[in-house]
């Protein structure tokens, strides 16, 4: 299902029409980067619906104004095409790809139901008629078309302004001719309106105002072309209406913008050169026109009036009616008998105004940017603060009644994309925001808003983008001192660079601190702390977690922030982590935390007995509490239901959100309204049924999980839907070199963006791009520049040979092939001759033989003459050449010639030699260093000038080089002049540190700490770039090991995690070895290869109890399929052991002579010390989703406890550990295994076990009854499925109607209890049934073979049947009954406390206006959060209500009832007592000479007794009528 409301992407930007409304006054549309959201007119805006099909953005929106065709309307795009669109099924009826340039303009005719107009930046008018698929080519003048309008009077007139300020009349008839070329404005036409009322009597013109505007058409008015006159206004960016007859083809009327003052203060001089003037000329006001002025405003001109024009302001009854900002588009239509108005703006307002009034009707924001960030206040309940990259903070009152979209907008001090949000605990308003540069800062939402306060800005930058903020107590050094003096809560910010900040609220000011200084000094930390990613404080402020970029998580306890445990289980950066809320009835699921990674599985782990535990050294948790599967992309973000007990909601990069009930990992309802990826998602503190998204669409959604279609996130094809429909948004452009900006952006000058929000170019580090396909993006560019080039080339062809063309076509342009190139003749294998080093002297000498004759003369009378300088300096000015046979200073005025022409031609190097022969070698480095062209050569020969000139020869060059971008030859040159750690520097800072590292251990000492820091810091770049083997070297250069284990075991394969098990061992991490060992092992276990998973485990000594685990799973894994040979085969081959064993004996003798004879456990202290070691290992309990692998080694686990206890005549932990095996099955829905189970561990029943307990130990012998039951219930099913021949047809007509146990979904007998709809559980167990009937049937080969054996025995069967009295337990009975009265009683209270809540709100907003009581009456209906099922299937008959001191007092009885029942009961599980009963009734009704009557009878008073749910009615009306 659609959203229930949206805050949509903002309207483009510097479009002529992108909005629009459609004729029946309906839907407003409006064109939002590629696609056109359509809203519902009325008196909220309500969101109708997304056009998505374009792939760039859309430059224009229009709708059919035809009567009968309102539902139709079309967009034009960037991209090229002109789409016709079906609002009302939002699909695209057809398209046309016929522009070959930009298309700036778009109209559909109001007189022909299938003409839509467009024009494009070149000058093309291209009319397309959508029924036929024909069109029609005008070229009517070579300039770029800013708008153009089809006449509402005449079908074949339409007006097109223009860039230069030229209005065109053309007619698109036959006669294919421009009416009237309007010569008036100065500069670009933005807007083009037709006067509703056709003639040109409405207005009153006089001769004076003729006189002012009249500008007569460059060409003959053509009288025969208008029938009839109309007016036409056109609004310029010369800040001019001009109000043009088209009779005359002249303008009448000129109005100039008036300047209006804001209120704050004086005009803004920037204003006027960020002018958009729109007009529009509503329908039914001749003699009345609408514009925009320079700052926002809207202005209504009454054109009858003479003199002085008079305009009124929109929107002056009451400040901050008015848009902020210019505004783009204007458009009217009537509706609920009012005439309204519908604006949008460079604010992001889309505005409702009533002309009547002149008074703003609605509101509705949008949004510029990816929405990073959502937060609901705890205090102000219902207030929404959005962070979005448009710089902007919004905060969003969604209880509003008299405003459904009460948005506020804090812009002030943020400049930067706000990607993290969070609202002070307690204190009113107080909301802090981080941002993508670094930037922490808190605002006061309330004096903010209403004194244009700025925000308090803390003082300590963060390096990288701010990921999370979080309000927390204060931990060292602000948790010292009284609580006077200092703040009752900090702020903690966590950025990209991998660390979290603490900063005082009090004193932003001040320098904020690193919590992980604290963490070191408490936790005794040597090595490398891992970079953090995500925080979250536990509610009650006394527990933090801390995500990191390895994926792990760490546990903290306040204030000191001494460690608890470590989580590892998702091996990739944490993006969100949250802890469950702590007011509920289960007070055990405030442990329970929440987290996602990049990794599509959200694990939820219950801490529960970690933070209550005493433990001195913190612990490693490896097996989460809850796995939730399901979505495909990475987890964004994570928010628990506070209306409900362990529901979750994720946010996900494969653009879904997911509820999820989390104690069943059961996913409940998918939302998949939004066009890109999920960012942020919020559950609504007030309705139970509402959910907040936000995406990088730029919007914010509200949904209802109760009304979606689907349940679980899309797989396979669906995904790649998806996938495909967020492909058509925006695309990122090829990066272009930047251009000086001029005063204002006018429409080209903004090209490179969408809605003047985030760049395109920066799309690519927003969207995650990687660098595959970056390059192939960058392919698919060059060669659509080839193919534009192409029909840029044709298109000029053809229009060049039209000066007025108009042209017919109903074909799509054809593409011209580029001629093949010839092959160009290499010229440099040429020799190419030396350059003369004195090109002018030798050019003198071949002149003529006179003029060189002529030479001598000259020479020998200056050195002849009587002052040998002034003579020779008089003689030679025209003849430099003969410097070089006189004096010094005359060679050096001919060197200084040749020089300069060297220069001006270009050959520095030749002007340089010359120097040199001068002997000027200071010159000739200062000279290239100045002209950035010094050489090697220069720099080789610079030690003539001397040390200090050749110092700074070096130093000058090594900057040349970094210019030019070689940084390796520059800190060569560098080390030359022993500059050894600044060219380890530059060398660094430009990434090459292979380079640097080389370097520093050939020049430095071998403890020299830069050193070491340039080992960190390549293997920081390395590991972030996925190379995780060569930043594990660093590491060990680094000599830090721990970090080098960490880093190797990063990508979590079996080679990788074996390889960082290995070294964790060399180095002496025994901790890291033991942890990734077991890792790399249960890899193993994944693929079915037992043996190498012993290969890993042999090595670590500490490991022998999992290995013991392994090599039972290995044994069990193999029994079973030996037992099951018709079982589903697996992907991957078995690798077992061939251990030489005898197959006679139990199971566990089996075990334990593999474990004597190959792992040398021979006594029993070593047996003993082996169950200490694993018996403090706890897996959570096993649901219906547990994988069946996982479930396996679990089970493997319990069943080696047994085993071990076995070996060391524990016989009470033996018992426990067998029933906690069969349990485990048993809860994870898997009957068929608890029933192997049951035949492997303890085929001979449980007498053997009950004889070696203690008959005093009351808690073993209840086990044991508890086992002996499981025992029972499995031979009792076995016992059902295998009746006699001649009773199986009877047994499959009664099946639909007996509760089967096979593969069930409750974990115990509270769980099936606990569901507040009887009868959904009967459907849904019948259900059951019925899928798992081939199970059954599965068994029917054994079935046969046994139906001929012992159990065709009518005496055997009668025994067995009458081992199964122990599963009539009077006690066990007894207690269910109580335990469901209860659970009965528990759901009732909650139906009753959402109920109050409910009436509460309702009380609240019964003061509002009615329209909003129903609105918001429809949203809060009563409770559907609950499965469909709950709704549908939940159809009990009607119930007296009853009253709550009624309920309380049941529920004290049913609780003092519990208490009287012995511990030892409630702790140990039972099989149904009730249902038990049910099936050896139907036993006894198929084989009456089977069961004994005795046990008929007791049975039957057990079921008259306690049989009081609905989930057994079908049952009894078999067995007890």
């Amino acid at each position: 299902m659609a959203a229930e409301r949206v805050l949509p992407a903002s309207p483009n930007w510097y479009c002529s029409r992108c909005s629009d409304v459609c004729g029946a006054g309906r839907l407003f549309g409006f064109g939002a980067r590629t696609s056109v959201y359509l809203l519902e007119i009325g008196a909220a805006p309500a969101f109708h619906g997304e056009l998505v099909g374009h792939t760039e953005r859309v430059s224009g929106f229009t709708f059919c104004r035809y009567p009968g065709q309102s539902n139709f309307c079309a967009s034009s795009s960037d991209d090229g095409a002109v789409k016709i669109w079906d609002t009302q099924t939002l699909t695209v009826v057809t398209e046309h790809m016929l522009h070959q340039n930009t298309i700036s303009a778009l109209h559909w005719s109001s007189h022909v139901k299938d003409l839509v107009v467009s024009g494009d930046e070149k000058g093309v008018v291209i009319c397309y008629w959508h029924n036929r698929n024909d069109s029609q080519q005008f070229f009517p003048e070579p300039r770029t078309i800013f708008c153009l309008t089809c006449s509402p009077h005449h079908e074949n007139l339409v007006a097109i302004g223009y860039k230069d300020g030229m209005v065109v009349i053309i007619d698109i008839s036959r006669k294919r001719e421009v009416i009237h070329r309007l010569r008036g404005h100065d500069d670009e036409i933005h807007s083009l309106a037709w006067c509703p009322v056709p003639g040109e009597d409405v207005l009153f013109s006089r001769q004076e105002e003729l006189q002012e505007a009249d500008v007569p058409d460059g060409d003959p008015v053509q009288e025969a072309a208008v029938i009839k006159g109309c007016y036409l206004a056109s609004g310029s960016k010369d800040q001019t209406i001009r109000i043009w007859s088209c009779a005359k083809g002249r303008g009448m009327i000129t109005l100039k913008l008036p300047t209006l003052k804001r209120r704050s203060g004086g005009a803004d001089p920037a204003v006027k050169e960020r002018i958009w003037l729109t007009v529009h000329w509503p329908c039914g006001h001749p003699t009345e026109i609408v514009s925009s002025c320079f700052g926002g405003e809207l202005l209504l001109w009454d054109l009858s009036q003479s003199g002085k024009r008079k305009w009124t302001l929109l929107g002056s009854s009451s400040e901050g009616q008015n848009h902020t900002r210019i505004v783009f588009n204007l458009c009217s239509v009537r509706a609920h008998e009012r005439q309204l108005l519908l604006s949008i703006s460079m604010d992001r307002d889309v505005k409702c105004w009533d002309l009547t009034t002149l008074d703003c009707c609605w509101t509705l924001p949008s949004l510029g940017g990816f929405v990073y960030s959502l937060a609901f206040s705890p205090v102000d309940t219902g207030c929404l603060a959005i962070g979005v990259g448009d710089s902007m903070i919004r905060v969003w009152n969604t209880l509003s009644m008299s405003n459904t979209y009460d948005v506020k907008t804090f812009w002030q001090g943020i400049k930067s994309k706000v990607t993290a949000l969070s609202w002070h605990p307690s204190k009113e308003g107080c909301l802090a925001f981080g941002t993508d540069d670094g930037k922490v800062g808190v605002y006061d939402t309330y004096s903010s808003n209403i004194k244009n306060k700025p925000p308090q800005i803390s003082s300590s930058y963060h390096k990288k983008t701010v990921y999370t903020l979080a309000w927390g107590p204060p931990t060292p050094p602000l948790s010292f001192g009284g609580d006077g003096d200092r703040p009752s809560v900090t702020l903690y910010s966590c950025a990209g660079e991998g660390i979290v900040l603490q900063h005082n609220p009090w004193k932003l000011s001040e320098e904020a601190n690193d919590i992980n200084k604290v963490i070191r000094d408490t936790n005794s930390v040597k090595h490398k702390l891992p970079a953090r990613t995500e925080i979250s404080w536990k509610p009650d402020g006394k527990i933090l977690a801390l995500g990191n970029e390895d994926g792990s998580i760490e546990i903290f306890q306040a204030p000191n922030l001494k460690l608890l445990c470590t989580i590892q289980q998702h091996h990739k950066l944490i993006n969100a982590i949250r802890w469950h809320h702590e007011h509920g009835t289960q007070p055990e699921l405030s442990y329970m935390v929440a987290s996602g990674s990049i990794n599509a599985i959200i694990y939820v782990h219950n801490l529960k007995s970690v933070i209550e535990s005493s433990s001195k050294t913190p612990v490693t948790i490896t097996e989460p509490f809850r796995t939730l599967v399901g979505h495909t992309a990475k987890i964004t973000s994570l928010a628990w239901s506070p209306h409900h007990e362990g529901r979750l909601a994720s946010a996900c990069y494969d653009g879904t959100a997911q509820v999820w009930d989390v104690l069943k990992e059961d996913p409940l309802f998918n939302y998949r309204g939004h066009r890109g990826r999920l960012l942020c998602i919020q559950w609504s503190p007030v309705d139970p049924d509402s959910v907040y998204t936000g995406a990088d669409d730029f919007c914010v959604h509200k949904w209802l999980p109760s009304k979606q279609e689907y349940t679980r996130p899309p797989q396979g094809k669906k995904s790649i839907d998806l996938e495909k429909k967020r492909s058509l948004q925006l695309k990122p452009k090829a990066k272009k070199k930047k251009k000086p900006m001029g005063k204002v952006p006018a429409k080209q000058d903004v090209s490179n963006t969408v809605n003047g929000g985030e760049i395109v170019d920066s799309l690519l580090d927003e969207n995650g791009i990687s660098d595959h396909e970056v390059e192939k993006e960058s392919q698919e560019f060059s060669d659509k520049i080839c193919l534009e080039v192409s029909k840029e080339v044709q298109r000029t062809c053809s229009v060049s040979d039209l000066p007025k063309s108009f042209t017919n076509h109903k074909t799509t342009p054809v593409r011209r092939d580029h001629p093949k190139e010839k092959p160009v003749p290499d010229a440099s294998a040429k020799r190419r001759k030396p350059r003369a080093i004195l090109p002018i002297s030798t050019s003198m000498d071949q002149r003529s033989k006179d003029e060189l004759h002529q030479d001598c003369l000259i020479l020998a009378t200056c050195l002849r003459s009587k002052g040998p300088n002034e003579g020779l300096a008089q003689g030679t000015q025209d003849h430099v050449h003969l410097g070089m046979f006189t004096d010094r200073a005359t060679l050096y005025r001919m060197m200084e010639v040749e020089g300069k022409n060297h220069l001006e031609n270009g050959h520095s190097e030749l002007f340089q030699q010359l120097m040199l022969w001068k002997g000027d070698m200071k010159g000739i480095l200062q000279s290239a260093a100045e002209r950035g062209e010094l050489t090697d050569q220069l720099v080789a020969i610079s030690p003539m000038a001397g040390y200090r000139a050749w110092v700074w020869t070096v130093e000058a060059f090594a900057k040349q080089l970094c210019f030019q971008e070689q940084y390796v030859k520059a800190a060569s040159h560098l080390l030359s002049i022993h500059k050894v750690y600044e060219a380890l520097e530059l060398l660094k800072t430009n990434n090459f540190y292979r380079e640097a590292i080389v370097i520093a251990k050939a020049r430095l000492r071998p403890e020299d700490p830069v050193l070491k820091d340039l080992y960190t810091n390549w293997a920081a770049l390395l590991e972030k770039d996925g190379h995780y083997s060569t930043a594990a070297k660093c590491y060990l250069g680094a000599a830090s090991p721990y970090d080098a284990v960490k880093v190797l075991a990063k990508k979590g394969d079996i080679a990788s995690l074996k390889t960082a098990a290995e070294l964790a061992h060399i180095v002496g991490e025994k901790d890291l070895a033991t942890s990734f060992s077991f890792r790399c092992a249960q890899e193993f276990l994944s693929v079915r290869n037992w043996v190498g998973a012993q290969e890993v485990l042999q090595k670590q000594e500490s490991l022998m109890g999992q290995r013991l685990v392994f090599c039972l799973n290995e044994l069990l894994c193999k029994c079973l399929s030996e037992r099951n040979p018709t079982e589903r085969k697996s992907s991957f081959l078995p690798c077992y052991h061939n251990w030489a064993v005898r197959n006679q004996g139990s199971f566990l003798e089996l075990v334990s002579e593999v474990w004597r004879s190959v792992f040398g456990v021979n006594t029993a202290e070593g047996a003993r010390n082996v169950f200490e070691q694993l018996h403090s290992i706890e897996y959570p309990p096993a649901t219906s989703n547990t994988h069946p692998k996982q479930l396996l080694f679990h089970i493997s686990h319990d069943l080696t406890l047994a085993a071990l206890s076995h070996e060391t005549s524990s016989w009470d932990e033996a018992v426990k550990a067998i029933l906690g095996a069969v349990t485990r099955s048993y809860d994870a829905g898997n009957f068929t295994l608890m029933q192997e189970i049951c035949s492997l561990v303890v085929p001979k029943g449980c007498d053997y076990l009950r004889g070696n307990l203690d008959s005093t130990n009351i808690q073993s012998m209840a086990a044991c009854g508890s086992l002996e039951g499981f025992v029972a219930y499995a031979l009792l099913y076995d016992l059902w499925w295998n009746l006699p021949k001649d009773s199986l047809v009877l047994v499959q007509a009664v099946l639909h109607s007996v509760l089967c146990p096979s593969e069930r979904t409750a974990v115990d007998q509270s769980d099936l209890t606990a569901n507040s709809c009887p009868e959904e559980t009967v459907n849904h167990t019948a259900a059951e049934v019925e899928e798992n009937l081939p199970s059954a049937n599965h068994n029917n080969a054994r079935t046969e073979n046994m139906l001929t054996g012992s159990l065709s025995d009518l005496g055997e069967r009668q025994l067995k049947l009458n081992g199964c009295k122990v599963l009539l337990s009077e006690e066990h009975a007894a207690l269910q009954n109580t335990q469901k009265d209860i659970s009965e009683v528990q759901q009732t209270l909650a139906d009753m406390i959402r109920q109050h809540q409910r009436n509460n709100l309702q009380e609240t907003i019964k003061d509002g206006m009615q329209e909003s009581k129903i609105h918001v009456g429809s949203e809060i209906e009563p409770d559907r959060m609950g499965p469909p099922s709950n709704q549908s299937h939940c159809k009990v008959a009607a119930k007296e209500p009853v009253s709550l001191p009624e309920l309380m007092k049941r529920l004290t009885e049913a609780n003092q009832k519990l208490a009287e029942f012995p511990e030892t009961l409630k702790v140990f599980p039972f099989p149904d007592v009730l249902e038990c009963g049910f099936v050896i009734l139907h036993i006894g009704s198929q084989c009456p000479t089977a069961l004994n009557p005795e046990l008929q009878q007791q049975a039957l008073d057990l079921v008259r007794k306690y049989d009081k749910a609905e989930i057994y009615e079908k049952i009894r009306r078999r067995f007890l009528t």
